[in-house]
């Protein structure tokens, strides 16, 4: 499933990109509706490109048929990001620690000024390999990721002050 959402944030573009590869502001993502935990496993920077490993666990309300299938402890997740902090272009991948054959993702995020800050547009896709309900977990994730940014949306003003 192909998706799309749009930020916008009242500080510039450099602030955001440099909030985006601060530690400080990373494990604050457990914050986030159905995160339970964020934690930078790696982070490299080599001129304006930082590489980062972020690992994130989902905690929300599972159905029970969704609880044969999988382990809730297990929706462990490592999104592996490039992030280049001259063109303002991040290239993420979603990287599971399990149910490494049922899900995959990746997705790219660009930040542009604008009058009264940056916009962010996060265009991606994410696919789960599922029978007959594939496509309803799809668009389950991608509604989460929606209201996950506008939550981010809301921290990034408030850690950056804006």
């Amino acid at each position: 499933m192909k998706f799309e959402i749009v930020q916008q944030i009242g500080a510039g573009v450099d602030a955001v990109d440099a909030a985006l590869v601060d530690p400080t502001f990373l494990v604050r993502m457990a914050e986030l509706p159905k995160l339970g935990s964020a934690e930078v496993v790696s982070q490299a920077r080599v001129g304006d490109v930082v590489n980062q490993d972020v690992r994130y666990l989902f905690r929300a309300e599972l159905s029970s048929a969704v609880t044969r299938v999988v382990d809730p402890d297990k929706l462990t997740w490592i999104e592996r990001s490039v992030c280049d902090l001259t063109t303002h272009l991040t290239q993420c991948r979603i990287v599971p620690d399990f149910y490494g054959g049922l899900l995959s993702g990746r997705y790219d995020a660009r930040i542009v000024e604008v009058d009264d800050g940056a916009r962010r547009t996060i265009t991606g896709e994410l696919k789960v390999k599922m029978p007959l309900v594939g496509g309803k977990v799809e668009r389950a994730i991608v509604g989460g990721l929606e209201e996950n940014a506008a939550a981010q949306t809301t921290l990034l003003d408030e850690f950056l002050g804006a």
